[in-house]
């Protein structure tokens, strides 16, 4: 009797440590400031999107190896609706025409860049491959304190 509750117990702690989903965000992101436009004009053709297939369940045309290895404490492209490449540089290539990228660069890239979805949703990337200047993204969740500061600066500025 003792050892099987010891193993139910076991097992209950190990799926809810896997389940888990973040709790603290990076409290060191800041939105640059001012806005240098001159320099995300000079990036933003060159910028790309990789993906990573921790944030992917339906791999879609991202050429992901794995295709798709979704991990429970990551948020998913899939439950904002990007499920192809194409829409995604669109985003990632809308949130720099607005000037929503990091303080913090690394070779000529920001280390992260904000967006918005048609539908209102926010999205961080994180530089992935500086000297490629390639990035992944996901959706911030609603958790996260700083979806907030990505919509307000969103909001303020033109599309």
């Amino acid at each position: 009797m003792f050892r099987n509750t010891v193993c139910c117990l076991l097992f209950a702690q190990a799926e809810m440590t896997i389940m888990r989903k973040r709790r603290s965000f990076n409290d060191k992101r800041r939105l640059m400031e001012p806005v240098n436009q001159e320099a995300l004009d000079s990036i933003v053709d060159i910028i790309r999107y990789g993906g990573n297939p921790e944030h992917k369940r339906n791999p879609g045309d991202f050429g992901l190896t794995p295709p798709a290895q979704p991990r429970p404490d990551k948020s998913l492209c899939d439950e904002i609706g990007v499920f192809r490449k194409a829409e995604a540089e669109r985003i990632l290539r809308n949130g720099i025409k607005r000037g929503l990228v990091s303080e913090r660069w690394s070779q000529g890239f920001p280390q992260n860049i904000w967006s918005v979805t048609a539908d209102g949703k926010p999205v961080e990337a994180q530089l992935e491959n500086a000297a490629l200047g390639v990035y992944h993204g996901y959706p911030m969740p609603q958790s996260d304190y700083f979806a907030q500061a990505v919509r307000q600066r969103w909001s303020e500025t033109d599309g």
